[in-house]
């Protein structure tokens, strides 16, 4: 990597990579993100097609890299015959361009399902990690091994600063969330575990079947043919059946996890999940009888992603913290998508989200075609930079609305921080259009 983004990158071990002021690495994120461009244009195919397109060939401000930036839909741009037909040469070309290492080396005789697919490719130094599907299509998001100890150290800091913990492995730690089984989530985990668990107990994963891509896919699937009436009565059964079956494992899973933290009850704690499924594990303990008063007055909690379309009562964050003796600023909160390699973390006093160093906020107008100003509190669309990046390119168009301020944070924090308040443009709207998808997913396809 070049100087701008080795520096910015240092900060991670600093004590200030949460609270570093937004002057003072303004222009260096300028030169890093043109370093980046540099290091890449010549090896990701799509960026170098995006660089042509738009007649950039360097960074010399801001506004240069918006038309470089690429739309998180760009990473499930491929035809979902690929999946279905399992063309695993075609989805394999398809992930080359938007890779930057080269993904021809994976062996690709008697590849089974997309499952295996991926294990090739992990197994070729590729990991991919995939979205979990909510919205209809995984996004498969190629990475590095660097891309994954990074990220999984960062989780670490990022929790450590959150919530004024640092790792003393005194913990036992509890996963309580049945997420994607890939290369990304199982690496956070065992660092953390590594880092905040007692070196003689074991991680506890939620009991479930573990969520994988040709799980996923085969759903997808499956809806799709019951939706446009195609569907045979034997998949039909089969959908029924396996939704029964996830049915029950989940309902079973919540009595195994409570029982598991009883046993432990009266030790320090570490638990991370969703909040969906923390409340419904919380609402199962406390039918059980048992309350804060029951657990240990150190714990701490680390909760990603949002509520997934979950409904739950408006004081869900207290009803959980509450039964497990959680305090507030004990409760670590992220705001980060499977996109980035880094997170965001909320401060407790301010309760906003902050960016470190080396992510670069770009505020975008909705069409995502235009960088708003950069200065005060603003309403846009989320386009961020992740220089931590090494296995795909940083700069992406997220799917989010989101409230940024450029000044300090009533906690004193003075990285950029971002309102807790994001909400999707396609819940708001039903449908969310950015303008630059429609030509990278004709210009994908062409490739592949």
């Amino acid at each position: 990597m070049g100087d701008a983004v080795d520096r910015l990158l240092a900060y991670q071990q600093d004590g200030r990579c949460y609270t570093v002021p937004y002057a003072e690495v303004r222009d260096l994120q300028v030169a890093a993100m043109n370093e980046k461009l540099q290091e890449q244009v010549g090896k990701i195919r799509l960026v170098k097609f995006r660089a042509e397109e738009a007649g950039i060939g360097e960074i010399r401000e801001l506004v240069d890299v918006v038309p470089l930036l690429l739309p998180h839909t760009a990473y499930k741009s491929y035809p979902e015959s690929f999946l279905i037909e399992e063309k695993w040469d075609k989805l394999t070309k398809w992930l080359g361009t938007v890779s930057a290492y080269p993904v021809g080396n994976t062996d690709l005789d008697g590849i089974a399902d997309v499952d295996e697919w991926i294990e090739r490719l992990e197994a070729s130094g590729h990991p991919v990690s995939c979205s979990s599907g909510t919205t209809g299509k995984s996004a498969m998001l190629i990475a590095s091994d660097a891309d994954l100890e990074w990220t999984s150290q960062d989780s670490v800091v990022a929790c450590a600063w959150g919530t004024g913990i640092a790792p003393a492995q005194d913990r036992h730690v509890f996963s309580m969330a049945p997420v994607a089984a890939v290369p990304r989530n199982l690496r956070i985990m065992d660092a953390l575990q590594q880092a905040f668990g007692k070196p003689d107990s074991t991680l506890f994963r939620y009991p479930v079947p573990p969520i994988t891509v040709g799980s996923i896919t085969r759903m997808i699937a499956l809806r799709k043919a019951i939706a446009d009436g195609t569907a045979k009565p034997n998949e039909l059964a089969e959908y029924e059946e396996v939704g029964a079956m996830r049915e029950k494992a989940l309902e079973d899973a919540i009595g195994i996890t409570v029982d598991a933290l009883i046993a432990v009850r009266h030790e320090k704690l570490f638990l991370t999940g969703l909040w969906g499924n923390l409340y419904k594990v919380a609402a199962a303990m406390r039918e059980r009888g048992f309350t804060a008063k029951d657990f240990h007055p150190e714990n701490m909690m680390y909760v990603g992603g949002g509520l997934k379309r979950e409904q739950l009562p408006p004081d869900y964050r207290e009803f959980v913290r509450e039964t497990f003796n959680v305090q507030p600023d004990r409760n670590f909160q992220l705001y980060g998508m499977q996109e980035l390699g880094s997170v965001k973390v909320r401060c407790f006093k301010g309760g906003r989200y902050h960016l470190p160093p080396w992510m670069v906020c770009l505020p975008l107008n909705k069409e995502a075609d235009a960088l708003l100003p950069t200065e005060g509190e603003i309403e846009c669309r989320a386009g961020f930079f992740d220089l931590s990046l090494d296995g795909r390119w940083g700069g992406v168009i997220t799917g989010d609305r989101i409230e940024v301020d450029f000044g300090p944070c009533a906690c004193g924090a003075a990285t950029p921080s971002i309102k807790d308040n994001i909400v999707r443009y396609a819940d708001l709207e039903g449908d969310d259009k950015i303008g630059c998808a429609g030509t990278i997913d004709a210009y994908v396809r062409g490739m592949s």
